[in-house]
């Protein structure tokens, strides 16, 4: 007969669209008698799955439930009764009064019928708590030492979960987990070990002696054999000893055991110890080599799985496997194809990339697009590692994105193509080249709009700008509003930086103002205008580099200029910097200086200090973290003030801290001049205190050293209810210095197209001088050292130094403390030590002053 429709969309599935309601219902069936063993097993495992597919269970029908499955121990038969305990377990942490079975459970534990007793223990030991675990301690301990295997495997497993929450009862079972390791079943040796593990792990000696008695013992369970690996791995790292030692050679040793997955296991742990060194691999990797030649798929997997690890850290070492890796290119199995693949391509030199192509070409159309995705990042890696062959693996990449395939797949593939364009100079035009004809028939906005962004930041700064203009005016002809959005800001990029083109632009602008959408029209209207002014400045500000302020933050300082009107025009350099324009390793949430504007305006002593200028990302500590009382450090800078955040915690529980405050010293030209109190801090309860400090008036005064010292009113208290004593004694706590350097008055932005905003700052305050960095012994040094130092932002990639040149030149570009724009450019050259020529331009004659003088 032929299935019911629904039943096929079903998938066959017998619980499809199952009520809970009427499921709950059916569980009244429990209390008839006799009990009907077939339908309630039936009605138990509905109950099973709606438990296991998230449904959520009422505590009150849960324990109606629950109370009705109780009736069913009165049945003996045993599928009935598994079920039983399975639902049990499911229950225990839903249902309300479940040791009300406990009885029942012990009775079964202690029975004579084996098929029952396992399930009971586990049953049992999920629903006892520390209380109640002493009453059937007894019984766990006889049970641990069973004949029957499943029975005692069944208490092992459970005194671990157990040991969890009671640990001190379960290291009363450490003579019953050593007789149960001498046992002959595999398992049973398996979970003893992993008991005596967990019952002597805060105990080094204590587990040393175990896994020095067990390694010279043969085990006869793999699966204790893998879980002593473990161990000795971890006492290795523990211990820093590498590849030395008994420990170590027992590992190495297990190279040769006779079962797969210990030797598997032995090569694992080798590889990923973290002193491992390329000669010291060589073992493992001819045992994983002889793995990726195995008959099973399983081993075939892990060994290939392995490598393509070890291809990270250690590439020579797996070279010796590439013929292995090559006949697993075409294996059926396609996760271990691509694996292998992307290990060939981790490991492979310059002169095998065209051979590895030819290989992937007939590969890549018969794997999914999460393989591929993994494919296409391994691709990315070798062309940034051998960057001479940009052109063969761009043009590769080319024909994946003219292929069919999804969203991610697209997606990475063009990061991919954006990445080696960032990464190099000579790929720029093949690469622009190649997104060009990808977007012609790019069915995702946020792809498109993504390209159409990176050709007006690179397109107007290539030989031939005008190549680029037809695609992207094509864009604003065919495409959705949003894309044709992004398309008129990329051909204003083009107008406001190539005067050739300015003509051309313009024209196509003014077609753009009878566009459709109002998003498109506003914009080809604004930069029409802009352009139509032909000054550098206006093209720089609003074109070419845009706000650089953080959206939330703007949305405050007009909601504040609006409540209190003033004469005086808005200002927006007292609108905080967008933070997420940043690199990756100082990135910051958009409305983080926002918040903490709002946190520190709700501290009345700190108002009207004006708007926040910077904040520190990582706190100072000023204490070690074991002392009696912890204190970071937190800087946040306004135009005239520093206020110094200190983040107190007591971790005293016989003490209670009152007005406890951070004083420090006036330095030559800072003056401190309040301090916020704490007016309490009981035990592990951590609180701030502020320091308020006024900036020198001489502007080129910025850094200094400050000396700090908390000081408090003691009083002591009652650990348990933490009640303070009436009085109390002024004490103090000496702090580590707090150094104000030249990067927390600098915050970074990006200056896309560096040489116009050079051009627009101009010589009128240039600052030049050399400079000797003798410290330094590296370019590349040197670079991330004066970055650092001067909080700067690096512009154009220059932090990235080509690796064996000995010269370079850094471009930075910043905003100093007022709002004053500073750019700085670095020429660097090796000798001994690091010589560098530093070129300063700023908007401001002070902060010129202030970063060349910094460096000396």
């Amino acid at each position: 007969m032929k299935r019911d429709k629904k039943e096929e969309e079903a998938g066959g599935n017998p619980f499809f669209n199952l009520e809970k309601s009427s499921v709950l219902q059916d569980a009244r069936t429990f209390n008839e008698t006799p009990v009907n063993a077939k339908k309630c097993c039936f009605i138990l495992t509905k109950i099973m799955y709606i438990l296991n597919q998230g449904e959520p269970l009422g505590k009150t029908e849960a324990t109606e439930a629950f109370f009705a499955m109780t009736k069913l121990f009165q049945s003996k038969d045993t599928t009935l009764r598994r079920l039983v305990y399975l639902c049990i377990k499911l229950m225990a942490d839903i249902a309300d009064d479940v040791i009300i079975v406990t009885s029942s459970l012990t009775k079964d534990m202690t029975g004579k019928e084996d098929q029952f007793r396992a399930p009971a223990i586990r049953a049992l030991c999920r629903i006892t708590d520390g209380s109640m675990l002493q009453s059937i301690e007894r019984y766990m301990k006889q049970a641990i030492v069973d004949k029957d295997p499943s029975v005692s495997s069944a208490a092992l497993a459970s005194a671990l979960h157990l040991a969890q929450q009671n640990n001190d009862v379960v290291k009363r079972w450490v003579n019953e987990a050593q007789e149960a390791v001498n046992s002959d079943n595999i398992m049973v040796q398996y979970h003893a070990l992993g008991l005596l593990y967990h019952i002597r792990k805060s105990d080094k000696l204590a587990v040393t002696k175990m896994v020095s008695k067990f390694t010279r013992h043969t085990l006869k369970s793999p699966y204790a054999f893998c879980q002593l690996i473990r161990i000795s791995c971890k006492l290795l790292e523990d211990d820093d000893l590498g590849c030395e030692g008994p420990l170590y050679e027992f590992i190495e040793g297990c190279l040769r055991h006779k079962s797969e997955m210990v030797i598997y296991e032995a090569a694992h742990a080798i590889v990923n110890l973290k002193k491992t060194s390329t000669k010291e691999l060589g073992p493992a990797i001819s045992v994983l080599q002889l793995f990726c030649g195995s008959s099973k798929p399983t081993l075939r997997f892990a060994a290939v799985r392995t490598l393509n690890k070890v291809a990270m850290k250690h590439p020579a070492a797996v070279t010796t496997c590439n013929v292995d890796l090559e006949n697993l290119i075409t294996d059926s199995n396609r996760s271990i194809a691509t694996l292998a693949i992307t290990t060939l391509l981790k490991i492979g030199n310059e002169s095998s990339v065209d051979r590895l192509m030819k290989q992937i070409s007939s590969f890549m159309s018969e794997i999914p697009d999460e393989f591929k995705v993994v494919v296409v990042q391994a691709i990315r890696s070798l062309c940034l590692k051998f960057p001479r062959k940009h052109s063969l693996l761009m043009s590769f990449l080319s024909g994946m994105l003219r292929e069919e395939g999804g969203f991610e797949y697209k997606k990475a593939i063009v990061e991919s193509i954006v990445s080696i364009i960032e990464e190099n100079f000579e790929a720029k035009e093949a690469g622009l080249a190649h997104l060009c004809e990808f977007i012609e028939d790019c069915e995702h906005t946020v792809l498109a709009t993504k390209i159409l962004h990176l050709l007006g930041q690179e397109g107007p700064r290539t030989p031939q700008p005008f190549k680029y203009i037809r695609f992207i005016y094509n864009r604003v002809i065919l495409e959705n509003p949003a894309v044709r959005a992004a398309a008129v800001t990329a051909l204003a990029k083009f107008g406001a930086q190539c005067e050739q083109l300015l003509p051309s632009i313009i024209v196509l602008l003014e077609r753009s103002q009878f566009d459709t959408d109002d998003e498109v029209r506003d914009r080809a209207t604004f930069y029409l205008n802009i352009l139509k002014e032909n000054q550098k400045g206006l093209n720089l500000s609003y074109i070419i580099n845009g706000l650089q302020v953080s959206i939330k933050g703007l949305e405050t300082a007009l909601h504040h200029y609006t409540l209190e009107p003033s004469k005086e025009p808005f200002d927006l350099k007292t609108v905080p910097l967008d933070t997420k324009l940043v690199t990756q390793q100082n990135l910051a949430k958009d409305g983080t200086v926002s918040n903490k504007e709002k946190q520190l305006a709700a501290v009345p002593q700190l108002a009207n200090l004006g708007p926040l200028f910077k904040s520190s990302l990582l706190p100072l500590e000023l204490t070690e973290a074991e002392t009696e009382y912890v204190v970071r450090c937190i800087k946040h800078t306004f135009p005239h003030h520093i206020v110094f955040q200190f983040d107190c915690t007591n971790t005293l529980n016989d003490q209670i801290l009152e007005n406890v405050t951070v004083h420090m010293e006036n330095t030559e030209g800072f003056e401190v001049i309040r301090c916020v109190p704490i007016p309490s801090l009981p035990y592990g309860k951590p609180a701030t205190t502020y320091t308020l400090v006024q900036l020198p008036e001489d502007p080129l005064i910025v850094s200094t050293t400050f000396s700090c010292t908390m000081k408090f009113l003691v009083k002591d208290c009652d650990p348990h209810t933490g009640e303070p004593d009436e009085e109390g004694y002024k004490d103090e706590y000496v702090l580590e210095d707090v150094d104000l350097a030249l990067s927390d008055h600098t915050q970074k932005v990006i200056k896309p197209n560096f040489s116009v905003s050079w051009d627009e700052i101009g010589e009128g305050n240039e600052l030049e001088d050399t400079y000797a960095l003798s410290s330094v012994k590296t370019v590349e040094g040197a670079v991330r050292n004066i970055m650092d130092f001067l909080g700067l932002q690096a512009c154009e990639r220059s932090d990235k130094v080509p690796e064996g040149k000995n010269a370079h030149t850094l471009l930075l570009a910043g905003i100093f403390r007022g709002g004053h724009d500073v750019l700085v450019r670095a020429k660097l050259a090796l000798s001994d030590g690091v010589n560098m020529q530093m070129t300063v331009r700023s908007t401001d004659a002070n902060v010129s002053q202030i970063i060349a003088s910094a460096i000396s």
